[in-house]
């Protein structure tokens, strides 16, 4: 007779990473008690949560869509943003042309901890420098990491729609 505890351990190892890190409140982690599943954001978008803050980014992990960035919008609504990710930490330049929107940018490193917060101006090519080497840079409306009480030091969770 087989010992289906045997089997159980190795599951259960497998699933309880999966969802010991998604705490209450998490947007879309779905609520047990109604038999909703847990779920990821939609492909091509990212969760970047901060406490009880989450921005709803479209991922940007190539250089064309690092390059686009969020050209030519006219708005950026509360919660949402863009998230560029980088293949190794290092000193990141970014610029606002054809950028209609003011921006607040943060720059996290490997470990997604805040390093640098700057604010960037609509429609210019100056060169926003970060402070410090960084992995991933989050773009949301001018304003909102001071609204939010989120600033340098300050750690996210990242969490990436499926691929």
């Amino acid at each position: 007779m087989p010992n289906h505890r045997l089997f159980l351990v190795p599951l259960l190892l497998l699933l309880v990473p999966l969802f010991a890190c998604q705490g209450d409140g998490d947007p879309g982690f779905g609520d047990p008690e109604a038999g909703e599943a847990p779920t990821l954001p939609p492909r091509g978008m990212a969760w970047v949560i901060f406490d009880g803050d989450t921005v709803l980014a479209e991922v940007a992990a190539t250089p064309e869509a690092r390059e686009q960035g969020l050209m030519f919008r006219t708005e950026i609504p509360d919660g949402t943003g863009m998230i560029f990710v980088f293949d190794e930490m290092g000193p990141r330049q970014f610029w606002m042309r054809n950028t209609f929107v003011a921006l607040d940018i943060a720059f996290l490193d490997t470990d997604h901890r805040i390093v640098d917060i700057q604010q960037m101006e609509p429609e210019t090519d100056e060169l926003t420098e970060s402070a410090a080497p960084a992995m991933f840079a989050l773009e949301v409306r001018a304003g909102w990491f001071e609204e939010m009480g989120i600033g340098e030091g300050d750690r996210a969770r990242i969490v990436f729609g499926r691929r």
